[in-house]
């Protein structure tokens, strides 16, 4: 997420406003991107590789998400892991997997599917 003008002090912090006021500062001036400089690469490997570590350890199925802050020191922090996040067409979940090549539907079909093989 990009926080885009805001204020020294602010909480950069995707909250309530952001995600339900459409006509708030925090709506306005939060925007999703998945554009990342090159010299991002090793931190976005170490997140991945945080994140699938997270899956395992914690016995995730079929879908989740987790969450991550990264500090000044390009730290990441793991906020939580979400293994029920929001499905809907315009969620962040969607759009991550929309950036791997898959479709809603195909998003959709695949948790369905996993859903049926597990028991």
């Amino acid at each position: 997420m990009r926080f885009i003008d805001y204020p020294p002090g602010k909480w950069k912090v995707v909250g309530y406003r952001a995600k339900w006021d459409e006509s708030s500062f925090e709506s306005l001036h939060t925007q999703r991107s998945f554009e990342f400089p090159k010299s991002e690469r090793p931190l976005l490997q170490n997140l991945m590789d945080i994140a699938r570590r997270c899956w395992h350890l914690f016995g995730l199925r079929g879908y989740a998400r987790v969450d991550f802050r990264v500090d000044e020191r390009n730290q990441p922090w793991v906020l939580e892991i979400n293994a029920n996040p929001c499905l809907s067409p315009d969620a962040g979940f969607v759009a991550a997997a929309s950036q791997s090549g898959l479709s809603y539907r195909q998003v959709v079909e695949r948790i369905v599917q996993d859903a049926g093989t597990k028991g």
